[in-house]
């Protein structure tokens, strides 16, 4: 990115000047000059053209992961009144809606699991279905899978796949309210009922992580963590019927700025007024995918300790916190001086909840909403805090990952999948994957550097780091 483009707010954080007569709001870039001078020139090109969409209250804004998408760049935040005739974009949301993490706790210490980590890997390997298109062993009637779209992980609960107690630890309770199955296409529906339960293919990953490093005591004890601790991350979303619903809805709601003479900066922000047939359809959809993404994870959390306890006898998995990180969701938001309801789209981006909000879990509420920034299978992952401060600088958002730094395409010619996996194992990280060359396009080096984004998102006062997670053993598709 050229940084003569941009205009320094501060050490964290950068704008871009409007030209003149040119009619756009404001356009906020977090992060450090290195991280963002190493992004891609569209970065700043597409939330440029995000800042020019109707409705759009205070900045259009990148988080510090933030590169290249369809649409809205990965790692955009931007919130729209309905009341001011504000839009609903599906290319703000992304194909696989509802991609989030679920980090468990472990009862095991690192010396407790050590010796069954290849056990370990091979049993989760085995147990939990992960691939292109892969299908697991819960197969839907279509009233099933319409349940599942209406209640989202209480449907896995009520149905043995874990306890009532994970869904307090679980964004919206595990249930999003506002989903319309019948918004969301035969296709859609046909592609998912043998879906569900499997982790996918691409950045999704099943982890085995050790507690290498605690920044926030205060925050740790609240959260249940302690350096030495196992703890296990589940990175997937809502499968075939997200990315199906995506592709419908980008032509419907494309349809609809056309019919109603929105002047799109950019054909991949089709979008709709909120309050329009279209809007309406495309939200009650992409809620039934936001639940089909938290029963998903809460099923593969049941199969996850099943694969624990096989190999180590007397293992306890709970539940930390379970966060999505392609959204759009309805919040109230403090905005020049008054509350509002705002439609907030984070696409490559967590809510990140300051302490004392009462969407928050009692037990965290003091300290604030926990936060996972997912990094690559060879280096490792954050858990941050929320904070008060990014309610008025990022509608209570932050960073999701590392962020690619190169394509896949790209990482294809300078890895080869069987070397980078003995490359990890002698490392210490033990690598299942179905897919040699997805664990190429997936190597360590084709991101950015997690511990610059999470430094860049604690001092712009996106979120507080509280531990620092290595990886052990990775499960891909």
């Amino acid at each position: 990115m050229d940084m003569k483009r941009l205009k320094q707010i501060d050490q964290w954080c950068y704008t871009v000047p409007r030209g003149e007569g040119e009619d756009r709001a404001e356009v906020r870039l977090y992060g450090s000059a290195p991280l963002l001078e190493s992004m891609d020139e569209m970065v700043l090109t597409q939330i440029t053209n995000v800042a020019r969409l109707p409705g759009l209250v205070g900045p259009a804004m990148t988080m510090p992961d933030a590169h290249w998408g369809y649409g809205f760049p990965i790692g955009g935040v931007a919130a729209f009144d309905a009341e001011a005739g504000g839009i609903i974009s599906a290319g703000g949301v992304g194909f696989d809606i509802s991609c989030g993490i679920r980090c468990l706790r472990t009862n095991l210490d690192l010396n407790d699991a050590v010796g069954f980590f290849p056990q370990l890997a091979d049993a989760l390997f085995r147990d939990i279905p992960a691939g292109v298109g892969e299908e697991g062993n819960l197969k839907l009637s279509a009233h099933e899978l319409d349940q599942i779209m209406l209640e989202g992980a209480r449907w896995a609960v009520e149905h043995g796949y874990g306890t009532a107690a994970d869904l307090d630890f679980i964004e919206e309770h595990g249930r999003m309210a506002g989903a319309v199955p019948g918004n969301v296409s035969d296709l859609a529906k046909k592609r998912q009922r043998g879906e569900m339960g499997t982790l996918g293919s691409g950045n999704h990953y099943l982890e085995v992580q050790v507690v290498e490093r605690i920044y926030d005591p205060e925050a740790a004890r609240a959260f249940g963590l302690h350096e030495g601790q196992i703890v296990v991350s589940i990175h997937c979303g809502s499968r075939g019927l997200g990315h199906q619903i995506g592709t419908d809805y980008l032509v419907s709601l494309a349809k609809a700025a056309s019919r109603l003479g929105i002047q799109l900066p950019d054909r991949e922000l089709a979008c709709a007024p909120i309050k329009s047939p279209e809007g309406q359809e495309y939200l009650g959809a992409m809620n039934a995918a936001i639940n089909v993404a938290l029963a998903n994870r809460q099923i593969l959390t049941h199969l996850t300790r099943e694969s624990f306890a096989s190999v180590i006898p007397g293992a306890r998995l709970t539940t930390l916190y379970d966060v999505s990180h392609n959204t759009c969701k309805l919040e109230r938001h403090v905005w020049e001086g008054r509350e509002r309801w705002l439609y907030v789209h984070r696409k490559g981006a967590t809510r990140a909840l300051g302490p004392g909000h009462p969407a928050i879990p009692p037990e965290y509420r003091a300290v604030g909403q926990p936060v996972i920034i997912g990094g690559s299978m060879g280096t490792g992952s954050y858990i941050l805090v929320g904070t008060r401060e990014a309610e008025q600088k990022s509608w209570s958002s932050a960073s999701h990952g590392a962020g690619r730094a190169m394509s896949r395409k790209q990482a294809l010619k300078h890895w080869r999948g069987r070397e980078l996996i003995d490359e990890l194992r002698d490392r210490g990280i033990l690598i299942r994957t179905k897919s040699l060359r997805g664990a190429a396009e997936e190597a360590p080096g084709a991101y950015k550097d997690v511990d610059l984004v999470a430094e860049a998102t604690e001092r712009a006062g996106l979120a507080r780091r509280v531990a620092f997670l290595r990886p052990k053993v990775c499960i891909k598709g």
